[in-house]
């Protein structure tokens, strides 16, 4: 059974989407992201529900600390919680996936972030058929900013690949998609999503989920925005 692993930061103020500041701030950008992490844990969890794997957070920082800390606490209760370790982003995703194989030896594993609430059961259901079909070694979902939103592999000691990508450019996921091949895996292509970087991000895909906590957040924090313009015209919100 695959582990549907979430590798996310703990939303505190000031530590996470700070692209989104301004117009919002530290503390509003942290309700965003701690309900883009509601959102996709949730999605995690029916797609558990439904027998499609094992949950795991990797988890950067305390929830005690986050914003929205009690409820996404309460929305992991049961899971499996793994404190990120290494230095930088790519090394801490490399042990993220060592962390699961060590503690679940034989089984796959599909990693996911926090960045892209528009996360359904049925995508995440689909991306682990991808990852089980025959011929796959790995599965990678590209990002539309030229990242990626999820990989997948059959054995996730080979993770150690991404320890020479660099991370969070317009080339990662091209590079990771190369490391991949150049380690002999065959990949497999997940649908691309876009991921929430900058307030254009969070707009357009608060449009894909309007019924989510995510849209709801920054619905909430649209007002302010619009009123930020001199002219006060709604199409100067991006």
């Amino acid at each position: 059974m695959t582990v549907l692993l979430v590798v996310a930061k703990a939303p505190v103020p000031g530590a996470v989407k700070t692209r989104l500041c301004p117009p919002a701030t530290p503390t509003q950008a942290a309700r965003i992201a701690a309900a883009a992490l509601r959102d996709t844990l949730e999605a995690v969890a029916a797609t558990v529900a439904a027998g499609g794997g094992t949950p795991v957070l990797a988890l950067a920082g305390r929830l005690v600390d986050a914003e929205d800390g009690v409820d996404l606490a309460a929305t992991v209760a049961g899971w499996p919680v793994l404190p990120q370790r290494g230095d930088g982003f790519a090394d801490r995703l490399a042990h993220a996936h060592a962390d699961v194989a060590h503690a679940y030896p034989g089984r796959p594993v599909l990693q996911i972030g926090m960045d892209t609430p528009q996360v359904t059961p049925a995508l995440l259901a689909d991306a682990v058929r991808r990852l089980s079909a025959p011929g796959v070694d790995a599965a990678l979902g590209p990002a539309a900013d030229g990242g990626w939103w999820a990989l997948g592999l059959r054995d996730p000691r080979r993770a150690a690949a991404l320890r020479a990508v660099p991370m969070s450019t317009a080339d990662t996921g091209r590079l990771t998609y190369a490391a991949l091949l150049a380690a002999g895996l065959r990949v497999g292509a997940l649908p691309t999503l876009r991921d929430v970087d900058d307030w254009a991000d969070a707009r357009a895909v608060a449009r894909v989920v309007p019924g989510g906590r995510f849209a709801r957040e920054v619905a909430a924090l649209r007002p302010a925005v619009v009123a930020m313009s001199p002219d006060r015209r709604p199409k100067a919100v991006r």
